[in-house]
C-alpha cells in the first residue's frame, strides 16, 4: 500500500478518535507536533503520546507548520491519533521549495515533497505520574518516509540515494513537574539525507551507505502552565558528503546539525502555537554559497 493511501486512512481515523477524548493531560505535557508528525518538539520526537487523551481515551491532533530560511521554504502538515496514552499513529506531508538550488540545477520552481507515516509506542514510565521520581517515560517509534518523484530523481540516482527509507528511534522524556523542566533525549537510526528530502543514503565514491545513530536533545522550561520556552538539537547524518566529493562538488553536499530556540503557548487545551528561531546549518552549500540556513519556524496545532 502506498504511503499516500496510508495517510488518508490515518486522517480518517483521526475524525473517529477526536470525538472520544476528554482531556486528562496537563497543558503542553503532550508536546507539540514535530515536522515529521510525531508528538514532541518541533524538530524531534519525544516519548510522550500526542493529543489530549489520557489512559482509556482516544484523542487526535492536527498541525500546520511553516519554516522559512535564507534560501528555502518548507510547509508541513499532518495529523496524529493517540490511543489510550500508549500508542500514537501519525502522518505528515512535507513540501520543500528549493529556491536557488532548483534554479542552479536547471529546475526553477522545483519542489521536493515527502510523505511520512509514523508509529510510536510507550514502553515504560509516565512523564506526569513519575514526575517525582527519576524514572522517565520511554517510547520507541518508526517513521516510514517516501519522497515523491521529481526532477531531482536523476541526481539522486547518480549519487546512489534512494527515495524511500525508514527511521527508527527510542526516546526518553523526563518531566520535573515541581521545577517546571522537561528534558528529552532521542536516539535515531537513519539513512535520511536532510530528513529524507534529499533521499536516503548514498553509494557514489564508496559513501558509507549504512544506518547511523544520531542523538537528539530537547530542553523546555515551563514558565506558566500554558507557556514554555526551550531549545532543541538534532544531529544530522552526512551520507552525501563523500558522494558529493566523488562528483567533484567538494563539500558542496555537506549536511550540518539542526538547532532551534522555541516558545510554545497553549491559549486553550485544544490549541497551541509554537514559534522558533531555527538554524539548520548548510543545505546543499554548493548552490547557496555555503550560507547557513537560519530563519523562522511557526506551527499551529489543534488537539482533542
Amino acid at each position: 500500500m502506498r504511503l499516500n493511501t496510508l495517510a488518508l486512512a490515518a486522517i480518517s481515523l483521526l475524525c473517529i478518535g477526536a470525538a472520544q477524548a476528554d482531556s486528562g493531560k496537563l497543558l503542553l505535557t503532550g508536546g507539540v507536533s514535530s515536522i515529521d508528525g510525531a508528538a514532541g518538539g518541533g524538530l524531534t520526537p519525544w516519548a510522550v503520546i500526542g493529543s489530549n487523551a489520557s489512559a482509556g481515551e482516544i484523542g487526535a491532533t492536527a498541525h500546520f507548520t511553516r519554516v522559512n530560511t535564507n534560501d528555502y521554504g518548507l510547509n508541513a502538515y499532518g495529523a496524529a491519533i493517540g490511543i489510550f496514552d500508549r500508542v500514537e499513529v501519525s502522518v505528515a506531508r512535507q513540501d520543500l521549495k528549493t529556491g536557488i538550488t532548483g534554479t542552479a540545477l536547471g529546475l526553477p520552481g522545483l519542489h521536493l515533497r515527502q510523505t511520512i507515516v509514523g508509529g510510536k509506542i510507550k514502553l515504560a514510565g509516565d512523564a506526569v505520574l513519575d514526575s517525582d521520581s527519576l524514572m522517565p517515560q520511554i517510547a520507541a517509534g518508526l517513521e516510514f518516509k517516501s519522497l515523491d518523484s521529481s526532477g531531482l530523481d536523476p541526481t539522486l540516482d547518480a549519487l546512489g540515494a534512494k527515495r524511500r527509507g525508514v527511521d527508527a528511534y527510542v526516546s526518553a522524556t523526563k518531566l520535573f513537574l515541581g521545577q517546571g523542566i522537561l528534558v528529552n533525549g532521542t536516539l535515531r537510526a537513519t539513512k535520511a539525507n536532510q530528513n529524507g528530502l534529499l533521499g536516503f543514503g548514498a553509494t557514489l565514491g564508496g559513501a558509507r551507505n549504512s544506518y547511523r545513530l544520531q542523538p537528539e536533545v530537547s530542553v523546555a522550561l515551563l514558565l506558566r502552565k500554558n507557556l514554555a520556552v526551550g531549545a532543541e538539537y538534532r544531529k544530522m547524518p552526512n551520507h552525501l558528503q563523500t558522494a558529493g566529493q566523488a562528483a567533484g562538488l567538494g563539500d558542496g553536499l555537506r549536511a550540518q546539525d539542526w538547532k532551534d530556540l522555541f516558545v510554545a503557548w497553549a491559549p486553550s487545551k485544544h490549541l497551541s502555537l509554537t514559534l522558533a528561531y531555527v538554524d539548520l546549518g548548510t543545505i546543499v552549500p554548493a548552490t547557496t554559497d555555503k550560507r547557513r540556513q537560519k530563519g523562522s519556524y511557526l506551527s499551529v496545532q489543534a488537539a482533542y
